[in-house]
């Protein structure tokens, strides 16, 4: 940094128009963007705001009268928000973590460690492990023994990678993931009220304590290239096959991801969602903040789910799904505005009955 617009435009791939020249040192949104920034404005509703700044560019939709904005120059995306994605890259300074192995870090004699991959205070590898090229390992993260991660990955502080854990490259994980526990796995000597739910319908007649034996997590989990997982998420390994998620799989924060679960390629998990164990999900899966998957179900490719959704039974590929339990989404809309209704509907009836009770003979 600084760029110009010129250079901004040609590694974007978009159209620029106006003096190209002009550097730009941040970008902003247009109601605080100073002279050097690229005032982002990437909806009409938005631009409203350009003409009270101190912007000379800003980024603006395919088509947009940039010059009725007195601006000097501007970026014409046709999908702005695309290539915001290419901008921030450029943009983004980094986190400042430090080139080299710091002195505070642990890393076992046999651990396999490219010769530039940046290891920060207190961080601990463990034996076999093997790191590759361009990666970076923040302070304070944990990687187990013969956990491979591979090349350009990023590790924020607190990341812990648990034992034969298998990573592809461009890795992402921020502050407090952690890879590869142990599955929540129990098992009771007799079969549990928990176990008969679904038989009994809530019938818990004749149930009695048990404790609860643990069931060790043999396997391993295997993530593809191209992941990123959100602060404080977490993926289990496997009872005895490894759990397993497919390449460009992107996991916001506080996602979990229970034993033996298969995901696909390219699938977007939102934050606070719950899979549960040995469910497979597609690819290009879409599924909203706080939806709930149960155990052993399968997600088709391309299923969208609401917020909240939450998935009790299997879901056929395409399906856009909604609600408690889930359901197509039209079908729950068209439900909700029926429940609405009912009040109206509660009286309408009173109203028939007293009217009906008032001319009955028999009264």
């Amino acid at each position: 940094m600084p760029f110009t617009i010129a250079q901004i435009a040609d590694a974007l791939g978009i159209r620029a128009e106006g003096d190209l020249s002009l550097t730009i040192d941040a970008v902003s949104e247009p109601a605080t963007a100073g002279p050097s920034d690229l005032a982002l404005a990437m909806k009409p509703e938005f631009a409203e705001h350009l003409a009270g700044c101190q912007a000379k560019a800003a980024m603006l939709w395919d088509g947009a009268d940039w010059q009725s904005y007195g601006l000097a120059a501007a970026l014409l995306a046709p999908r702005p928000r695309y290539a915001m994605s290419g901008l921030s890259a450029m943009m983004d300074p980094g986190a400042g973590y430090a080139a080299g192995i710091h002195q505070t870090a642990v890393i076992d004699p046999t651990a396999t460690l490219a010769d530039d991959v940046s290891v920060g205070p207190f961080a601990v590898i463990g034996a076999d492990a093997v790191i590759g090229a361009g990666s970076v390992i923040g302070a304070q993260v944990f990687i187990g023994q013969g956990a491979q991660i591979g090349q350009g990955a990023l590790l924020h502080p607190g990341v812990k990678i648990g034992h034969n854990v298998t990573i592809g490259d461009r890795f992402i994980a921020h502050f407090g993931a952690a890879v590869g526990a142990d599955g929540f796995s129990f098992v009771t000597p007799e079969p549990s009220a928990a176990e008969k739910v679904r038989e009994t319908l809530g019938n818990q007649s004749g149930a009695t304590a048990q404790p609860y034996a643990r069931i060790h997590s043999l396997g391993g989990v295997t993530i593809g290239d191209d992941v990123e997982l959100g602060a404080n998420s977490c993926i289990d390994r496997g009872t005895v096959r490894a759990t397993q998620v497919g390449n460009g799989c992107k996991f916001d924060n506080l996602a979990q991801i229970g034993h033996n679960v298969v995901i696909g390629n390219d699938c977007l998990i939102c934050a606070q969602v719950g899979i549960a164990g040995s469910s497979r999900i597609g690819n290009n899966v879409v599924l909203g903040g706080q939806t709930g998957v149960s155990d052993n179900l399968f997600i088709g490719d391309n299923v969208i789910t609401g917020g909240a959704t939450k998935v009790l039974s299997n879901v056929p590929a395409g399906r856009v799904m909604l609600g408690y339990p889930a359901m197509k989404m039209e079908t729950q809309l068209d439900l909700y505005k029926q429940l609405r209704r009912l009040p109206r509907l509660i009286a309408d009836v009173a109203a028939l009955k007293k009217a009906v009770s008032k001319n009955d003979p028999s009264d």
